[in-house]
């Protein structure tokens, strides 16, 4: 566990609405059939990496905080993983959201 994380920093996120909804920006690997909601610890970091993640079409797209811990709880509710990205799309720390709620 990252202790960084345990303290409950807050990430950056990159959220879409479509018709009033917002949602996390997720992400499917088909190789690896799992599903993932990449993070950044800088606010730059997101707004350069957003432009990597695959994104529905006729939805608005912008960069959000939010607490690690909130994050990690809807994560998990949803059965995603988290990626700690950077802005470059690399993957710097896989994280199983369960063992943070």
């Amino acid at each position: 566990m990252s202790e960084s994380l345990a303290e409950n920093p807050m990430v950056w996120v990159v959220v879409q609405t479509k018709d009033g909804v917002e949602q996390f920006v997720g992400q499917h690997s088909k190789e690896a059939d799992i599903t993932f909601i990449p993070f950044f610890s800088e606010k730059e970091d997101a707004q350069n990496g957003m432009s990597l993640l695959k994104r529905d079409k006729g939805s608005r797209f912008e960069v959000q905080a939010i607490r690690f811990h909130e994050l990690a709880g809807d994560a998990a509710q949803h059965g995603f993983l988290l990626f700690r990205t950077d802005a470059d799309g690399v993957v710097l720390e896989k994280i199983d959201p369960h063992t943070f709620v």
